[in-house]
């Protein structure tokens, strides 16, 4: 089979939509830092979308370590689908917004000079949370790490985002051009002021009047992304090529649904991303915490009680009516509640979409994956959530559920015995702690606790914290994950094997018709 490219594109079948500009005409107006299958999703679809009216806002794609993108990428000049699929059918388009593709390895020295030319006026990233080189409890920079240390004496050859970023707005100061917007797309609190102050503390270790400049000159907008993207598997690359008649070697498939909220503080031009359906806002902090808090907490407890349950996909997860029920009342009765108002916007209707999405059978989205690097998730997926509510005084029975979750998860043995592939930056640490600890969940909970780079100083001095986790912890050894799962359902401020996990918790709840309007009875369907 032939291979999707600009050659071949007048080959694809009738109602495919692919590229309706002058490729050639496209000049690079972003630098992407972080060429995943999100970004290019996400924001390369919205930026597609606009490239016929303004042509100057092409990505130069680069990926920080693997060159496996750049490769299966470049024989197609760029080119690769995107289907969205759910229950009702598939949408496939071709995007063409990517006008290059680098390896930063490979040319660290060739990226800074592409940085440094004025037709680019925005950076943006999508690395993951792990690829900004902070501690994810505090969110300050680690001038400990390996590649901050290096970089902080090589900056014509950095390694890092931060490096990259800080290297190219020196050599723009250097040669007079004004700065590009830098622009973060992950999930983090706050990410455009995150990646602000990292940024500056580490040009603040090459240069002090560097980052005074930058501090003084550069814009960091924060955004709000979320579009569910699971990775590429053969599977889907064989069904995309039938579908297309060519051969795509790196496609993506996602869902339908899709949401961009950008704060409108750029330093020059920007893209008309609104056209494409993006929406500019003044503060993107509520939506930001709604989305961290709501999606991708529910998205992390689903990944680790799922797996260990047995289920391969968020789908198959949320076919557990249990599961499903403890879910949606730990975002209905545990997380809503924290959330600021946010102006008209829906929450009920959004929590309600989000249940309905993770339901995708269309999506193989598998739980691994979701659970990877969890010691940098946690603190803004769930953490954050759980400090607040016992600021007030309220339950985090299924929120400590989670959490425990993920220190099962961490033990390295699922129940069956099996290995589990801890993937995360912090895997060498936490499999030592798990294996000095050994299944006992009064030994275990402690000493995953003591690592303050996710959980801070304040929440494992926390006794109603402390209690809950190791009493979920306890019954998830103990009794299994399916069983501590349907008891905390069924009996949220019940006792479960070990601490007081009612005094632990705090008094069982309801719903409640003020913070969770329209719920429903999913607990007694799934008790029935």
């Amino acid at each position: 089979m032939d291979r999707l490219s600009p050659a071949t594109l007048h080959r694809l079948p009738a109602g495919i939509l692919k590229p309706d500009y002058d490729r050639t005409a496209v000049a690079t107006g972003i630098v992407h830092l972080g060429l995943g299958a999100f970004h290019r999703g996400h924001q390369a679809v919205y930026t597609d979308a606009l490239l016929k009216d303004d042509p100057r806002w092409g990505i130069l794609g680069v990926s920080l370590r693997s060159p496996d993108t750049r490769d299966a990428l470049a024989p197609q000049g760029g080119l690769y689908s995107v289907t969205a699929s759910d229950g009702a059918g598939q949408q496939r388009r071709v995007i063409g917004a990517l006008t290059g593709l680098a390896v930063a390895p490979e040319d660290p020295a060739g990226l800074l000079a592409r940085l440094a030319d004025p037709t680019v006026r925005i950076v943006s990233t999508t690395v993951t949370e792990k690829g900004y080189n902070h501690d994810p409890a505090t969110g300050t920079l680690r001038a400990d790490d390996p590649d901050i240390r290096h970089d902080s004496g090589h900056l014509t050859h950095p390694r890092s985002t931060l490096g990259f970023i800080v290297g190219g707005l020196r050599l723009r100061r250097q040669q007079g051009l004004p700065p590009y917007t830098v622009q973060a797309c992950d999930n983090l609190p706050a990410n455009g002021h995150t990646l602000r102050g990292l940024v500056i503390a580490f040009a603040e270790l090459v240069d002090r009047d560097l980052a005074r400049w930058i501090a003084d000159e550069v814009r960091f907008p924060s955004t709000m992304v979320d579009r569910i993207v699971p990775a590429t598997t053969d599977a889907d690359r064989a069904d995309v090529s039938t579908a297309l008649g060519l051969d795509d070697a790196w496609p993506v498939v996602t869902e339908p649904f899709s949401q961009w909220v950008i704060e409108d503080d750029f330093g020059g031009d920007r893209p008309a991303w609104d056209i494409s359906g993006a929406q500019f806002v003044r503060d993107v902090a509520p939506f930001e915490l709604m989305k961290l808090r709501l999606l991708n907490g529910a998205h992390s407890t689903i990944a680790y009680l799922g797996y260990l349950m047995g289920c391969e996909t968020v789908a198959a997860a949320m076919a557990e009516p249990d599961l499903a029920g403890l879910v949606e009342d730990m975002m209905c009765d545990e997380v809503t509640p924290t959330l600021p108002a946010l102006g008209g916007f829906d929450v009920t209707a959004y929590r309600a979409a989000l249940l309905q999405r993770f339901r995708n059978p269309a999506l193989k989205h598998l739980t691994a994956q979701i659970a990877m690097d969890g010691s940098q998730k946690l603190p803004q997926r769930l953490l954050g959530t759980i400090s607040d509510r016992l600021a007030r005084g309220q339950p985090i029975t299924r929120l400590a559920l989670a959490v425990a979750g993920w220190m099962r998860y961490v033990s390295g043995t699922d129940e069956h015995r099996q290995p589990i592939a801890l993937r995360d930056p912090l895997a060498d640490r936490l499999r030592a702690l798990a294996d000095d600890a050994g299944p006992v969940a009064g030994r275990l909970a402690p000493a995953l606790l003591s690592v303050t780079s996710v959980f801070g100083t304040e929440l494992p001095n926390n006794p109603r914290f402390t209690g809950a986790v190791e009493a979920a912890l306890d019954s998830l050894f103990l009794n299994g994950t399916r069983a501590t799962v349907a008891q905390t359902l069924q009996n949220p401020g019940g006792r479960h094997t070990g601490p007081d996990w009612a005094n632990a918790t705090s008094a069982p709840t309801t719903h409640s018709a003020a913070a969770c309007p329209g719920s429903s009875d999913h607990a007694d369907r799934a008790r029935a």
